[in-house]
């Protein structure tokens, strides 16, 4: 059974939910900004801007994190929405649990920056962690939702490219088939407060564009996977993007890369960005930061 506060954060999202299809992307962008306001990161943790080959970056640092272990960290929100500043708090839980930095980027936006735009820009970022001196062992790649199947879309990038990888990469509620062919985008639409379909095809359509859909980097569901570092998948299984989860984990023990799947019960979409609230956010990001530390210095 889940956490009383899981009801505070649904009274929530009925005032702050960004993505609702009858607003024009700028307008999301503003919702989202607007929602995150009332979710100031915590004072004891450092931001800091830097240029990341010409991708606005920032590190994120809290306590005691080490500038050894980094976590490239790629933000949700459809790839139309989101920023650095929109998940400050989430990779302030995540460097804080992993005891690591987080490197969190702006990657472009669609539809002034249509598909591939996002993939180039992970990829940028994280050779110049590489050009840094950061060792691929001490690397992951992290990200939400869009993130989330950037991150794998990036890490196939990387492997086609010859590019060393890092050590694991980590899935929040990914959104790995633009096609929306789960059974769950039906199945669960009654129980998600936060993504539906036609949400999910409006920022499907700025993203890609008259291009394929299934194209492996744009929904990295129909990719070989072959070759990826370990990846641990969180998500939730009142959530219309359940089978975008399940699916990929399926497919990762197919083409033999080692994949946890953590689905957590009656929890929402990127449940973990209200860790400040619901207990089950909180334990998820402890089981990152346990997840990380177990998979780094493996190569």
């Amino acid at each position: 059974m889940a956490s009383p506060e899981l009801q505070m954060v649904l009274d929530m999202l009925k005032t702050m939910m960004p993505i609702r299809p009858e607003l024009s992307i700028p307008e999301m962008r503003a919702q989202m900004d607007a929602a995150t306001t009332a979710m100031p990161p915590p004072e004891d943790v450092a931001f800091t801007p830097v240029d990341a080959a010409g991708v606005p970056a920032e590190w994120t640092r809290a306590p005691g994190a080490s500038r050894d272990h980094t976590v490239l960290y790629l933000h949700g929100g459809g790839y139309c929405i989101g920023s650095i500043k929109t998940h400050r708090q989430l990779c302030a839980a995540i460097s804080r649990a992993a005891g690591a930095s987080v490197l969190s980027i702006d990657y472009r936006l669609a539809p002034e920056h249509p598909f591939p735009a996002a993939v180039d820009d992970a990829r940028a970022a994280y050779r110049w962690l590489l050009a840094q001196g950061a060792k691929p062992q001490n690397l992951a790649i992290a990200g939400d939702s869009a993130g989330g199947g950037l991150t794998v879309a990036a890490l196939l990038a990387l492997r086609d490219s010859g590019v060393a990888l890092p050590a694991a990469g980590v899935c929040l509620s990914p959104w790995t088939d633009l096609t929306g062919s789960g059974e769950s985008m039906t199945s669960k639409a009654h129980l998600d407060p936060m993504v539906q379909k036609e949400g999910l095809d409006k920022m499907a359509a700025a993203y890609v564009g008259e291009k394929n859909r299934r194209a492996p980097l744009a929904s990295p569901l129909f990719a070989s996977l072959r070759g990826l570092p370990p990846l641990l998948v969180q998500v939730g299984t009142s959530e219309t993007l359940l089978d975008d989860s399940t699916r990929l984990a399926e497919n990762c023990k197919r083409d033999g890369v080692e994949v946890t799947l953590e689905p957590w019960e009656d929890m929402i979409h990127v449940f973990q960005a209200f860790a400040f609230i619901l207990p089950e956010g909180r334990e998820a990001i402890d089981k990152i930061g346990a997840f990380l530390e177990r998979n780094w210095g493996r190569l």
